[in-house]
């Protein structure tokens, strides 16, 4: 099957990779074997609780979380794939994707996308909305001297 996307949701899916790179890492802290088993044993409240602590270092609350789906492709010939069905809500978005964790590599896979109230906007504008509420979705970083202060 050809694969053709938008280049509008090719440069979503970019700008919403770059957003998540920090919790994606958090979820690699988890051993592969525990997905699987999460995944295959449908136990996806435990999914939802990572999915939950790995977003609340990088992200505001409430923005990400576990959508209740996924899966593995576990094969003798090649390293695991997780696949989460991941919810992004912030300001007027909803954005829902599929992150893709392998050993190295990671993708986001946009399957829906709203900006409630705002239906009529051009490309360009929701594009920059878009940027716009990932940037505000993330917690803002502070310097250990501003803790302490």
């Amino acid at each position: 099957m050809l694969d053709i996307k938008k280049r509008t949701t090719l440069v979503r899916e970019r700008l919403l990779a770059d957003a998540i790179r920090e919790f994606v890492a958090e979820l690699r802290l988890v051993d592969v074997v525990d997905y699987i088993a999460y995944l295959r044993l449908e136990h996806y409240g435990n999914i939802a609780d990572i999915v939950s602590s790995s977003a609340e270092l990088t992200l505001k609350p409430n923005v990400l979380r576990f959508a209740n789906s996924g899966d593995v492709r576990v094969t003798w010939a090649t390293p695991p794939i997780v696949c989460l069905a991941l919810e992004l809500q912030h300001q007027d978005l909803t954005a829902h994707f599929r992150l893709e964790l392998g050993a190295s590599t990671a993708a986001v896979d946009i399957t829906y996308v709203d900006f409630a109230g705002h239906g009529d906007a051009d490309d360009a504008e929701e594009q920059r909305r878009f940027r716009s509420i990932l940037a505000d979705a993330r917690l803002e970083r502070t310097s250990p001297r501003e803790r302490h202060d």
